[in-house]
């Protein structure tokens, strides 16, 4: 069953439609494009010169290989589906079956192009490489005593030092591997397929997430645009697609907490943002994300005060727990910081990847979210009463972008960003919403996406 949404809740409440913004649009597009262009031109002759950035295909960790794949027939369908009925049919759902097919579509889209690198090195072998979880997972036989024990092996010159991804994350990363094999779904192949399934649920998140602080009608108009986001390539196969799901979850429910006023779903919030700061220590950047949240829901705070009590008791869980096991995460973010500089991190030069990490974004988010960025900032600097829920969504989105500088300016993560950065680059997205004319920008979303998958091999 379908209705149609009233005119009033699907039109965009600002003038979208003008030539000159469309204008805009493009300019805003092209100098995202240029600044990729850049990237690749002058990291390839610092790459050549000084063997410094440490990537093959700057500024991705990549290398060139054009290649097709038993993915690539299903990629092209879904893409092809999204962008000629997406829009309409986004419009036309009911609220729940709109959810659902947006799962269901991420999915498709996310093993469609994992698979263009085929079932072994797509998706079955990603988390096996030597840098990855599942190489450590027989050391955890003892759990409490391997968390006691393991900032002990953190510093590359210790002994039995972790794999470059374990010792890069606090143990709840590990652990979660380490439980999969427990119950029975072990190797590559289920790990991946955990990655994917739980990564796909991440844009359903965001969608609750907007609906709630900006409106359903710019939830609908999000919707296309977080399932055929070019981030998919990296979501397909990488353990950051589950974090990126916690994070993204971790927000959605405290956005129903404050719009809702649920203690339940307070708590709750506050439990997956424990976890998430415990699945990665940039992760602790959400919070800038939550308290956008909590200023959108300021309504619902003053009326229900305990609301930030349940949030911060839920999220006093996981740390807590750990704490009590044996690990200490402050010494080993510590310790993690002298692990980065003893290894690429250090060698790679700051100069060059504070400005390239942003373009490695513009890669993941595509040239529509530039557009849609531009949008977003005309909305905050116009600040027009009448445009309540876009100015709500631009401030939701102007927070994203807020934590993702932050990130880059840490210097703590350069390079590797395409899938580093998914827990902030996702909340972008929703900023296409801002764009008229959504089948032409999903077009070129898609053709991104197809074209990084096809013509490059990624790696981690």
């Amino acid at each position: 069953m379908t209705r149609t949404l009233p005119s009033t809740e699907a039109r965009i409440p600002h003038d979208g439609g003008s030539v000159r913004d469309l204008r805009r649009d493009l300019y805003a597009a092209g100098a995202a494009a240029a600044l990729v262009t850049a990237a690749v031109l002058i990291g390839r002759h610092i790459q050549d010169t000084d063997h410094t950035l440490r990537v093959d295909w700057p500024p991705l960790l990549a290398s060139w290989g054009p290649h097709v794949g038993p993915g690539t027939p299903a990629a092209v369908l879904v893409a092809v589906a999204i962008v000629a009925y997406g829009p309409a049919v986004a419009a036309r759902l009911r609220w729940r079956a709109l959810l659902l097919v947006a799962w269901a579509a991420s999915l498709a889209w996310t093993f469609g192009l994992a698979l263009i690198d085929g079932w072994q090195r797509g998706v079955a072998v990603r988390l096996t490489t030597r840098y990855e979880y599942l190489q450590v997972i027989h050391r955890f036989d003892d759990i409490p005593g391997t968390l006691r024990d393991f900032t002990h092996h953190i510093l590359i010159h210790s002994p039995g030092h972790w794999p470059a991804h374990v010792a890069g994350h606090p143990p709840a990363a590990t652990l979660t591997f380490v439980l999969l094999d427990r119950i029975g779904l072990r190797g590559g192949a289920w790990a991946g397929t955990w990655c994917v399934t739980t990564g796909a649920t991440a844009c359903v998140a965001v969608l609750v997430a907007v609906r709630a602080l900006a409106g359903e009608g710019l939830a609908r108009r999000a919707a296309p645009f977080l399932v055929l986001a070019p981030a998919a390539v990296w979501m397909g196969t990488s353990a950051d697609a589950y974090f990126t799901a916690v994070a993204a979850w971790a927000l959605a429910l405290l956005a129903l907490a404050v719009t809702r006023g649920s203690l339940t779903a307070a708590g709750a919030s506050g439990l997956l943002f424990g976890l998430t700061c415990y699945l990665s220590y940039g992760l602790t950047l959400v919070a800038l994300i939550a308290a956008a949240v909590l200023w959108l829901g300021g309504q619902g705070v003053r009326k229900r005060p305990m609301l930030p009590a349940a949030t911060a008791l839920g999220a006093a869980v996981v740390p807590v727990l750990f704490t009590l096991a044996g690990f200490d995460w402050w010494e080993a973010y510590r310790l993690l910081v002298t692990r980065y500089r003893q290894g690429a991190g250090g060698i790679r030069p700051y100069t060059y990847w504070v400005w390239a990490n942003l373009a490695c974004t513009v890669l993941i988010t595509g040239l529509a979210t530039a557009a849609g960025l531009r949008r977003t900032g005309a909305v905050l600097l116009r600040r027009d009463p009448a445009d309540r829920e876009t100015g709500r969504l631009a401030l939701l989105v102007a927070a994203a972008a807020l934590a993702l500088l932050l990130a880059d300016l840490s210097g703590m993560s350069k390079a590797e960003t395409e899938r580093i950065w998914l827990p902030f680059a996702l909340w972008l997205l929703p900023s296409c919403a801002l764009l008229t004319r959504p089948r032409a920008w999903l077009l070129l979303q898609a053709t991104l996406a197809l074209l990084l998958n096809h013509l490059l091999r990624t790696g981690w």
